[in-house]
């Protein structure tokens, strides 16, 4: 698949340019070291180390990422009171950065990741809009590449110039405007990531971030939806496909729902050495303002047995009391 390359001489960074002929790498930038502490600033601009795409960071959020995989010594050897040893996880803080994607990485994206995008509930004049912003993605702190750049727009996004100005004294040289920080403060409540969820079964990491999206009015009664975005990553070399999903579903009213069906989101992915990774966005509505989801995926290996990876347990929370909708955004 086509990804970024490295170019002569080392430090530079390289992009494919599609030419009839074959690939042409063209320099973009010049590597700068991973930073191992402290945040990355907005106007950074990086090389996503498992996708390969180009983008630029708009702004960090703190998020608290429960990873399964990470035992915690208290809890590991108690039982719990069902009698099975769940462990209880504890929320680490962690950096994620909300990002721009270069609009011409997104074809080279494709197989391996739906070009992310935020999705929300608006309700301008009841106009009970779905709103959906492209080339938009969630990436953790250590899936940054961070490069620099001479090029005064290096990001092709169509947001790229409302959010950001180029400013030479700063570094990076790329300022927020204005109408980022608005944007922001408007929108935050379906930006906002605040839990990640992590799981390793058998090499297949499974990662969860949900969103609320807002609430709809049906019927005398009320419907919450939120997104959710999954990564699926194959730690091994072992080349595995995904055939089935199985999801259960608990509602605060009560409902526990099941839901099965053949791959995720129409497709089978194949994860192998090359592309180990894939990432889908998904919603779920609710007649309850919380709930939270579990499940399993079912891959299936070269020589046709099959294995069930663990979905980590994720909760579905619309903090409706604390976030209220923005100005400009009616309910």
């Amino acid at each position: 698949g086509a990804g970024s390359a490295l170019a002569d001489p080392p430090n530079c960074l390289s992009a494919p340019r599609n030419r009839p002929e074959g690939k042409v790498l063209e320099t973009v930038g010049v590597f700068e070291a991973p930073k191992q502490h402290g945040k990355y600033e907005t106007g950074q601009l990086f090389l996503h180390s498992v996708f390969g795409y180009r983008g630029i960071v708009l702004f960090p959020w703190q998020a608290r990422l429960y990873d399964r995989d990470v035992a915690s010594p208290v809890t590991e050897k108690s039982e719990n009171a069902a009698g099975h040893g769940s462990k209880e996880v504890k929320g680490k803080t962690h950096t994620y950065y909300q990002v721009l994607i270069d609009a011409r990485d997104c074809p080279h994206i494709s197989q391996r990741s739906q070009t992310e995008a935020v999705t929300f509930l608006a309700n301008h004049d009841d106009s009970r809009a779905l709103y959906a912003i492209p080339g938009l993605d969630y990436v953790s702190h250590e899936d940054i590449l961070p490069y620099s750049s001479t090029d005064q727009v290096p990001i092709q996004h169509e947001l790229f110039e409302r959010f950001l100005m180029y400013d030479q004294t700063k570094v990076p040289p790329f300022v927020a405007r204005d109408t980022l920080c608005a944007w922001q403060e408007k929108n935050h409540p379906w930006l906002e990531l605040s839990d990640v969820h992590r799981e390793t079964t058998e090499n297949i990491r499974v990662t969860v971030i949900p969103f609320y999206m807002g609430m709809r009015e049906a019927q005398n009664s009320h419907v919450y939806w939120w997104r959710y975005c999954i990564r699926l990553e194959n730690l091994d070399s072992e080349v595995v496909q995904l055939r089935e999903r199985h999801w259960r579903i608990f509602s605060l009213s009560g409902t526990l729902e099941t839901v099965r069906g053949r791959g995720v989101v129409g497709r089978e992915p194949v994860l192998s050495k090359e592309q180990p990774a894939f990432q889908y966005s998904s919603h779920v509505s609710l007649q309850a303002s919380s709930g939270h989801m579990w499940g399993t995926f079912r891959f299936e290996r070269p020589d046709g047995s099959h294995f069930d990876v663990r979905i980590p347990p994720f909760s579905l929370e619309s903090n409706k009391d604390e976030k209220t909708p923005p100005s400009g955004l009616h309910w």
